[in-house]
C-alpha cells in the first residue's frame, strides 16, 4: 500500500514576537522565527540565556555554552557539568569540527569491575534504565555506587569550545548560569514532579538529600524557588579558572574524597589528565547537494546515520510518501541493517580499529541490495543477538545559529534521569552513571547467541560508545539545518527522520519535529511507532511481518526523541526554530 500522509495538527500556543514556549499539548505550528539568532531547547530559562548571549552580539559557541551550563542548573535530569557529550560546531566560514567531551573510564577501570569471581554481576551501573517496551525500570536503590561515575567531560569540553571557537569569556558566558544556582529559578510543575520522583534514592545519600530536596522533607511544589548555593559555588570556579576550575583546586579535592568514601575509581590523576578533543566530523552527502556533519566515534551517531542515509538514498522516499506503509518498511530495513553493525563494529576508535567501509556508497548498495520490497527480514538472519549496553533516554540536545551564520549543534547527558544520583559532597553536582554505557559482561554467551561484544568493553582512559547524534546539515554548501534529539539507542533515528522530513517530505521545520517517529535497532526485532500514523498503514506493515508497537504521545506513553531543531530558510536567511511538543521547550530568536 502506498499512502501519502501529511501529519498536520491543530495550530495552538504561546507567541511573543519571535518567541515560542512549547508544553506537552502542543501541537503543530509554524516554526518561530529569527531574522538574526536562534536559540531552541527544553527549558526556557536557560533557552533565555543563549538568546541574550545572541542579541549582546555573541556568537553561537558564546551561546550554547551559556545555554549548557545554564541546564545544568535549570534541568537536573540531564543538563550538566558532571557529564559529558558532543558538539558539532559549523562556522560561518565553513570550517566544521566535532568536540569530544565524552566521558572517560578511570585509570583503575577493567572490563571485569562489575563481576564478582564466578563472573556474575555484582554491581549495576545503572540506576535506572529503559526496558525493551519503552518503560522505565528503576533497579533496587541499594545499587547506587560510585562505580558507575565516569570522568565528567563537560566542563572541558565547554571550555575548550569557548577558547577556540568562541568570543567570549568563561566568566561572561557562566554568570547567568551562576545568578540562576545562586539567588535561585522558580520550579515548574514538570521539574518539581522529576524531584520528587527520585525522593527515595535521593534521601539515601547526605549530599544528594540536601542539593536535590526541599530543607523540610516535604514535596517540592510548582511555583517553589529552588537554590542552590554549593552549584553556584562550583559554577564560580569554573568561571575564574576554566577547564582547571574544574578538573584541579577544590572541586577536583571534592571528587576524590566523595569517590573514596563510596567506593569509587575516579582520583584527581584522572580528573587533571582529562582532556576534551576537537575531531573531525563524520561527513556525508546525500542526494547530490545536501551534507551532513556529524558526530565520529565514540559516538556511533554519524556512520550508523551514515549507513542508513546511504541504504535509503536509493529510493525515491518524498513520492513513496511520508510513513507510508511502503516507506516505514524500507526506514525499518535500513534501520535494521545500520544497527547490526553498530553493534559489531563500533567503539572508541582511539581503542578499536573501524572497518573502513561502513560508510561508502558501494557498501550501502550491497545492503540495500538485501532489502525485500515487500517482506521484513528476521532480525536472527541479519546475524545473531549481542549483548549490549543500556543506554536509557534521559539526554537533552539544544540548536544555536548566530546572525554571521555560525552554529552549533549539542547533545549532552549523564545517562540515566539524574544520572547516578550522587552529588559530589561540597559541590552541590549531580554526576554521570555512564559507565552503564560499556557492554559490562565480558565473552559472557548466553543460550541466546548473546556474546559480549569487544569493542565497548570496558578499559581504563576509554570512552564509552554513545548513540547521541548532534548535527548539521548544508544545501548547496550553505548552512540549512542544526538538529539532534534525546532518547537512548532511539537517537539516530529520530534525528535522521528530522532531516528525511525536510529533505525528501518538504516539511518545514517544526512539522518535521512534530512528525510521528518510529525505530527500530536490530534487536529486539520490533519496530515501534509513534502515534498518529493510521491503522491502514499499521496493518500493512504487520503483513509484511513487522511485529509493531505503536503508542501515541498526545495519548499514550510511548514517545520518542526531543528534537530541538532549527532551518536556515534558503531564501530569506531567517532562522527558523522548532521546539519539539512532547516536552516543554522554547525558541528565542532576534
Amino acid at each position: 500500500m502506498r499512502h501519502r500522509f501529511r501529519i498536520l495538527f491543530a495550530v495552538c500556543g504561546l507567541f511573543i514576537t519571535s518567541v515560542a514556549v512549547h508544553d506537552a499539548n502542543a501541537a503543530s505550528r509554524k516554526p518561530v522565527v529569527g531574522k538574526k539568532g536562534m536559540a531552541v531547547a527544553v527549558e526556557p530559562l536557560a533557552t533565555q540565556v543563549a538568546a541574550d548571549i545572541l542579541k549582546k552580539g555573541g556568537n553561537a559557541v558564546d551561546a550554547a555554552v551559556g545555554l549548557g551550563l545554564a541546564l545544568a542548573v535549570t534541568h537536573p535530569s540531564a543538563g550538566n557539568i558532571g557529564g559529558g557529550g558532543f558538539m558539532v560546531i559549523r562556522l560561518a566560514d565553513g570550517t566544521a569540527v566535532a568536540i569530544d567531551y565524552r566521558e572517560k573510564a578511570p585509570g583503575k577501570a577493567h572490563a571485569r569491575m562489575y563481576l564478582d569471581e564466578d563472573g556474575n554481576r555484582a554491581v549495576n551501573p545503572a540506576i535506572s534504565f529503559t526496558r525493551q517496551d519503552g518503560s522505565t525500570f528503576h533497579p533496587n536503590t541499594n545499587r547506587i555506587h560510585h562505580l558507575a561515575i565516569g570522568v565528567p567531560g563537560t566542563p572541558a569540553g565547554f571550555a575548550l569550545a569557548l577558547e577556540k571557537y568562541g568570543t567570549m569569556s568563561m566568566a561572561a558566558v557562566i554568570q547567568p548560569a551562576i545568578e540562576l544556582a545562586e539567588n535561585g529559578f522558580i520550579l515548574t510543575e514538570r521539574i518539581a514532579r522529576g524531584l520528587n520522583g527520585r525522593r527515595t534514592i535521593f534521601s539515601q545519600i547526605p549530599a544528594s538529600k540536601k542539593a536535590m530536596m526541599r530543607a523540610d522533607g516535604k514535596d517540592w511544589q510548582e511555583g517553589d524557588r529552588w537554590i542552590q548555593k554549593d552549584l553556584a559555588e562550583t559554577l564560580k570556579r569554573i568561571g575564574q579558572d576554566g577547564h582547571d576550575g574544574f578538573y584541579k583546586g577544590k572541586t577536583a579535592e571534592l571528587i576524590e574524597k566523595d569517590m573514596k568514601a563510596g567506593g569509587g575509581m575516579i582520583d584527581r590523576t584522572d580528573l587533571a589528565n582529562y582532556q576534551a578533543i576537537i575531531r573531525e566530523p563524520v561527513r556525508n552527502v546525500y542526494r547530490g547537494i545536501y551534507e551532513t556533519f556529524t558526530m565520529p566515534l565514540p559516538s556511533s551517531g554519524g556512520i550508523t546515520m551514515a549507513m542508513m542515509l546511504n541504504i535509503l538514498e536509493g529510493y525515491d522516499l518524498g513520492r513513496m510518501g511520508h510513513n507510508s506503509s511502503s516507506t516505514i518498511h524500507v526506514m525499518a530495513e535500513a534501520m535494521r541493517l545500520a544497527y547490526a553493525d553498530r553493534a559489531r563494529y563500533l567503539g572508541d576508535a582511539d581503542f578499536v580499529e573501524i572497518p573502513g567501509h561502513l560508510t561508502s556508497k558501494d557498501y550501502a548498495a550491497a545492503q540495500r541490495s538485501k532489502v525485500d520490497p515487500f517482506f521484513a527480514t528476521p532480525s536472527e538472519e541479519v546475524g545473531p543477538e549481542l549483548t549490549l549496553a543500556t543506554e536509557p533516554d534521559e539526554t537533552t540536545h539544544y540548536s544555536v545559529v548566530d546572525q554571521w551564520g555560525n552554529a552549533v549543534s549539542n547533545t549532552y547527558t549523564l545517562e540515566g534521569g539524574y544520572g547516578s544520583h550522587i552529588v559530589i559532597a561540597g559541590t552541590g553536582m549531580l554526576t554521570n552513571n555512564e559507565m552503564g554505557d560499556f557492554n559490562p559482561d565480558p565473552g559472557i554467551t548466553r543460550p541466546t547467541g548473546q556474546i559480549g561484544t569487544p569493542p565497548n568493553l570496558i578499559e581504563p582512559n576509554k570512552r564509552m560508545l554513545s548513540s547521541m547524534s548532534p548535527t548539521i546539515v548544508t544545501r548547496n554548501g550553505e548552512l540549512y539545518l542544526v538538529v539532534g534529539s534525546p532518547g537512548g539507542r532511539t537517537i539516530i533515528n529520530t534525528t535522521m527522520q528530522l532531516i528525511l522530513n525536510v529533505i525528501d517530505h518538504g516539511m518545514n521545520m517544526q512539522e518535521a519535529v512534530n512528525a510521528p517517529r518510529l525505530h527500530h535497532q536490530w534487536f529486539p526485532d520490533r519496530l515501534r511507532i509513534e502515534g498518529g500514523v493510521g491503522r491502514e498503514v499499521l496493518d500493512a506493515l504487520k503483513a509484511m511481518g513487522h511485529d509493531i508497537s505503536s503508542r501515541g504521545f498526545g495519548g499514550g506513553s510511548y514517545r520518542q526523541g526531543d528534537g530541538h531543531s532549527i532551518m536556515v530558510d534558503p531564501d530569506t536567511g531567517y532562522r527558523l526554530g522548532a521546539p519539539d511538543p512532547r516536552i516543554e521547550g522554547a525558541a528565542f530568536g532576534h
